[in-house]
Formats: structure tokens, C-alpha cells, sequence
């Protein structure tokens, strides 16, 4: 999506305003946090799930009284919240309201590049499509009669699961790898079943699965413009890099996608253009000062990929892993400010990368010890773990 060179922006929207809108708009200043997940989840668009503490995790940073019950409550039992492969093939708690232009715009797609892969994998172990099918009727059947089911458990009773097949016959790596796993995660991208409870505690990724239920089908053109709006909502202002990074898709839909909502330019500081839904181009109260610990790939500091008006160049060594992942992070008044972790006895420990004057360090120190009592003697480890969560969690205590 361009604009004409003479065309003029409609305002400057600064740095300062940004992270006043990251305050209001992520839920992080503390007058504004929800009463509810699922008014987390509005908020944010979607929560990361490949490390399930994450959705735990950034849901209570935003919550005005945070606890992990209240979490688990609206993943398993208020309904509402679906947990399902979106943006850039990643797993993510999303409102079911948003299921289908998700799945349209973003994992369908994605689906049939898995499927083709599985149909391959299947093909070199001798297993055509008729097979993959009947096994296939096979979980839906048995899930229909004996509901959410872990992996395993479905592997007793569906047996095809269990099938290995050869790959790189003859090959120094030759291996036997088991074809249920690709089955179900195909499936799943597919939308017939769908992720359920943990098999163990909050912080485990091995999931049951269910029926999904059945829900409105739309255009990719439509579904896109509508997962951007959404986006644009959280998110806006921000550019059209932003938007092919977030969605995964290519720079032609994702302009396409910023056209169709009509979105607004406007000029942002060191002269690059972001966009806003159209007339978002107002002024932001002043939140107040705040304060936030946020966990590993959460989705404000994940939700762009220009994110200096909010995080400095110089921190991203300490606070990244080699694959762009972020690590736990400690913010004030809409900046990264530092790092977090949790030692092996339990303590919740923090290191700042720059001063931020006494009242800060109050707050941080705070949030902290919010975060501590929510996790209550439970150890959380970053799947994606970062230079400076691996030497706060390692390090002696003082």
C-alpha cells in the first residue's frame, strides 16, 4: 500500500504517543487492566501459546486481579477462547470470534502446505491418501464417542496412530518416526479437531483434543481485512513491514489487507509512514507511570517487527535468542527497560539496563513481587530462553 509523494500525512503521531496507546490499548497501565481473559484477549488480538506459560503469564500481567485459576477457567471451561496455529505457524489463544478469519487468512493456507508434507511422509513409508483418510475418520469417530482425548489415549484406540514408517531408507540418518503426532497437528491446522485441557498442569504442552465446532466460512480477501482491522485496532499505529511480519503473509496482502479497512497514513518519528483504521489518529490520555513484567513472546513486544520506539537497538542481544524470539521483559512507561527471570528456588529476580530513578525501581520491584505471588512456588521455565534470562536464573542468590 502506497501514498502519493504529495500526498501529506493527516499528523505526526511521536514515540511518546505510541507508548501512551501501548498503556491504554495492551492493558498494561494499571487503570486500565480487564477484569477478564477474555477481555485480554480482545485486547491483544492474540495470545502466544507455544510456551503455554506465556498465555498464563501475559494474561495476569494485564488483569486487575490476576491469578491462574482465573486463566485456566477461561480456557476450559467459560468457553470463548480457542487455542490454534495462526500468524507465522505459531500455536495462539484467540476469541472463537476471530476463529474464522483466522483460519481463512492465515492457517488454512498454511494447512495445505502441512498436508502436502504429511502426504509425502506418508508416501515414503507406503501409505497412500485413502489411508491417511480412514484414519482420519478414525479420531473423529472415536473422539464423537468418547470426547477430548489426549494423543496417546487415541493411539489405543485408533491404531493407525500408532503406524511408524521409515524415512531416508538407506541413509546414514535413517529413522522410524511415528506418523499419529503429523496426523492430529494437520488436522488441527485443518480445523476439524481442536486443542483442549493440558495432560498435567498450566505449564504443559501436551494438550487433549476435541470436535471443533462448526464456524462461518470466509474469503481470504475478507478474512484478511478483517484479522488487520483487528491488528490495526491493538496495534496502530504501524507499518506495512509491521503487518507482513505479524501475519506472515507476503507484502502484496498485507497492503491489500491495510486498503480494504481504509486505512489512514500518518507519519511517524525518523520519517517512516505507519497506519492507523481510519480517523485512530486522536491523542492518548496519559496513563500515568507503570510498570509491567512480560513474559517470554508476549504479544506486545512481539507484535511488530520496528520496535524502537519501545525497545532500544542496544538491548535486543541481552533480550532475544538467535531466532527473534523475545525473552521475559521488564518495562516503564511504555519502554523496555530490563530483564526478568526465575531462579530455581522459586524467586522472581529482575536486572535493569538503564536508570529509571527510585519510583521506578519501586514499581518494577512491585511487579515483581506480583508475579511471584501468581506463580506461587510454580517453576517457569522460557521455552525460548535469552542471554539475560539464563544468567538471571543462573546466578547465586545475593
Amino acid at each position: 500500500m502506497t501514498a502519493r509523494a504529495d500526498a501529506a500525512p493527516v499528523r505526526l503521531v511521536d514515540d511518546a504517543e505510541r507508548r501512551r496507546r501501548i498503556a491504554v490499548r495492551q492493558l498494561l497501565a494499571p487503570a486500565h487492566r480487564a477484569a477478564t481473559v477474555r477481555g485480554v484477549v480482545d485486547a491483544v488480538v492474540a495470545l502466544h501459546a507455544t510456551d503455554p506459560a506465556t498465555v498464563h503469564l501475559s494474561a495476569a500481567a494485564r488483569l486487575a486481579e490476576p491469578s491462574v485459576a482465573a486463566v485456566e477457567s477461561a480456557l476450559h471451561e467459560d468457553g470463548g477462547l480457542v487455542r490454534m496455529h495462526g500468524m507465522r505457524h505459531t500455536l495462539f489463544v484467540v476469541a472463537d470470534g476471530l476463529v474464522p478469519a483466522l483460519q481463512a487468512s492465515t492457517t488454512g493456507p498454511a494447512a495445505v502446505k502441512e498436508r502436502r508434507g504429511l502426504t509425502a511422509f506418508a508416501a515414503e513409508g507406503g501409505l497412500d491418501e485413502a489411508w491417511l483418510a480412514a484414519a482420519e475418520r478414525d479420531v473423529l469417530k472415536a473422539l464423537e464417542e468418547h470426547g477430548p482425548s489426549g494423543g496417546a489415549v487415541l493411539g489405543t484406540r485408533v491404531p493407525a496412530l500408532r503406524q511408524t514408517l521409515t524415512v531416508s531408507a538407506g541413509k546414514p540418518y535413517e529413522a522410524r518416526q511415528a506418523i499419529g503426532s503429523r496426523l492430529l497437528r494437520v488436522m488441527g491446522m485443518e480445523g476439524s479437531i481442536v486443542r483442549g485441557r493440558p495432560l498435567g498442569t498450566w505449564i504443559s504442552g501436551t494438550y487433549t483434543w476435541a470436535h471443533a465446532a462448526p464456524r462461518p466460512e470466509l474469503g481470504t480477501a475478507e478474512a484478511r481485512a478483517e484479522l488487520v482491522a483487528a491488528y490495526l485496532t491493538a496495534f496502530g499505529p504501524v507499518t506495512e513491514a509491521d503487518v507482513k511480519w505479524w501475519t506472515g503473509w507476503t507484502l502484496t496482502a498485507a497492503r491489500a489487507a491495510l486498503a480494504a479497512n481504509g486505512a489512514e497514513r500518518v507519519a511517524l518519528e525518523g520519517g517512516a509512514s505507519g497506519w492507523v483504521l481510519p480517523g485512530d489518529t486522536g491523542t492518548t490520555p496519559d496513563p500515568g507511570p507503570w510498570a509491567a513484567l512480560l513474559p517470554g513472546l508476549d504479544p506486545t513486544p512481539m507484535g511488530r517487527r520496528d520496535r524502537d520506539h519501545y525497545l532500544p537497538p542496544e538491548y535486543v542481544a541481552a533480550l532475544f535468542d538467535r531466532n527473534g524470539n523475545i525473552g521475559p521483559t521488564v518495562w516503564w512507561n511504555g519502554r523496555v527497560v530490563g530483564g526478568w527471570a526465575q531462579r530455581a528456588d522459586g524467586e522472581v529476580v529482575f536486572r535493569l539496563l538503564e536508570e529509571i530513578g527510585a519510583r521506578g525501581e519501586a514499581a518494577v520491584a512491585g511487579e515483581a513481587a506480583r508475579t511471584a505471588a501468581l506463580l506461587d512456588g510454580a517453576r517457569v521455565t522460557p521455552r525460548y530462553r535469552t542471554p539475560l534470562e539464563r544468567e538471571l536464573a543462573d546466578a547465586a542468590p545475593a
